[in-house]
């Protein structure tokens, strides 16, 4: 049996996935009625993305159940002890990803938000799944956060926060990406100089675009 499908976690994971469409219900027709070009405008800038997540503080913005399993089969099929993600809002793809950690024996999950209720939420969803003590969450900007006292390598990358943040985030972990480890970026098409990035071999990645905006990279120098 896989930590996931214990009664712990995976009742967990079905009630905060409820609780994600139901809030993403609530503030979608509000983040519509913004114009499409400011909200592209929004949604790829480096600078004034505050305000529009602020709004947002109460809204899950998860992952999806696919991206998740998806998220759990990366982690273990490479047997990955060493994951830093960005963007932990309540924490359903972290705890994927912790999940993943514990059947593989153990390991570490780095994990930034800069919004400080989400980060009290998301920790009270790490103790109440077990998997608390495999997860490190750091609370700021993620440019600062994830900046120091990284690993020495990491084993996969989950790119979740601030979409025009995506390549910043990459160049601050890249050298200590080991060969063939995986990058996976949620709503990724709202980052092109990311996609161009990683779609681009001369970079050292191999990469593909998995279910909808959800982009699969592969380290492979």
């Amino acid at each position: 049996m896989s930590t996931l499908s214990t009664a712990r976690v995976s009742t967990l994971l079905d009630r905060l996935f409820t609780d994600a469409d139901a809030t993403m219900a609530a503030v979608l027709p509000s983040v519509m009625q913004i114009p499409a070009d400011e909200r592209a405008a929004v949604m790829s800038s480096k600078t004034n993305y505050r305000e529009l997540y602020a709004t947002l503080k109460d809204a899950h913005l998860a992952v999806s159940r696919e991206t998740g399993a998806l998220l759990y089969m990366l982690a273990r099929s490479t047997g990955a002890r060493d994951i830093v993600e960005f963007g932990t809002s309540f924490g359903l793809s972290t705890l994927h990803l912790a999940a993943a950690l514990r059947d593989n024996g153990g390991g570490r999950l780095i994990t930034s938000e800069f919004e400080p209720s989400k980060v009290a939420r998301a920790r009270e969803n790490f103790v109440a799944g077990g998997l608390a003590d495999l997860i490190e969450i750091r609370e700021g900007d993620a440019l600062e956060t994830l900046a120091r006292d990284l690993p020495p390598q990491i084993d996969l990358l989950l790119l979740d926060g601030a979409k025009g943040l995506y390549s910043d985030v990459l160049a601050l972990v890249e050298d200590r990406l080991r060969p063939g480890a995986f990058i996976l970026a949620d709503n990724a098409d709202w980052s092109p100089e990311y996609l161009a990035r990683v779609r681009s071999p001369e970079h050292g990645y191999m990469s593909t675009q998995v279910s909808g905006d959800v982009e699969l990279s592969m380290r492979i120098s």
